[in-house]
Order: C-alpha cells, then sequence, then structure tokens
C-alpha cells in the first residue's frame, strides 16, 4: 500500500489564481503520497468560495476516496477541475475532510509566504 503522510504544512500559505488571492492559512495541511510531490491542502473557511464552482467530475483513489471537483472562475477565464476536496475521505486520511487543493501551473499558484 502507497504510504501517506499528512502533517501541518509549516508557516503561512496562499494559493492565487488569475492575479487573485483566493486564501490564505496558516494552517494549510501538507500530504505526501507516496513518491509524488507533496501537495498543500487549505481549510475550506480559510478559501474565497465564490470563485471556486463545483462540477460533475470525480475522480476514485484507492487511498484517500472519491474526489470532487471545482472550476476556479477569474475574471477573463474559467480553470477547469483546478481544485479538488474529499468531502468523505477514507479514515486514514481524515485530517483531508473539509480542505481543498489545487492543481498549480500557469494560472494558479501555491506558495508559502
Amino acid at each position: 500500500m502507497t504510504k501517506i503522510t499528512i502533517r501541518n504544512a509549516p508557516g503561512k500559505w496562499v494559493v492565487r489564481a488569475g492575479g487573485a488571492v483566493l486564501g490564505e492559512t496558516d494552517n494549510a495541511l501538507e500530504l505526501t503520497e507516496g513518491e509524488y510531490p507533496p501537495v498543500i491542502y487549505f481549510p475550506r473557511g480559510d478559501i474565497a468560495m465564490a470563485f471556486l464552482d463545483a462540477n460533475a467530475h470525480a475522480t476514485q483513489c484507492p487511498h484517500k476516496g472519491t474526489a470532487s471537483y471545482y472550476d476556479i472562475v477569474t475574471k477573463s477565464q474559467t480553470l477547469e477541475n483546478a481544485a479538488w476536496s474529499y468531502e468523505d475521505p477514507l479514515e486514514n486520511v481524515a485530517r483531508i475532510k473539509d480542505h481543498l487543493a489545487f492543481h498549480p501551473g500557469d494560472y494558479v499558484t501555491v506558495e508559502q509566504v
């Protein structure tokens, strides 16, 4: 089985999309899964959810459960499936419930500040 580690991410974290700050938190979680790069999960309460639209896309992870996806709506574009959340995660990763992760790329940045 793939080893998953969840720890409190040190410091302050910010996520931006299209130049706008979507969220900032001192309470991020860092999830490391096997050889994949770590993923930062933001508490839902620290994200401006008005910029996110839930969509019908979902994926299944044997180690975390079913991921629900969100589009990020900026002034100039919609970034499809740019954020995800495990609404009902498996017991071994229960800490990520009520948290969101983001696909960093050309229009989305996740960074420690």
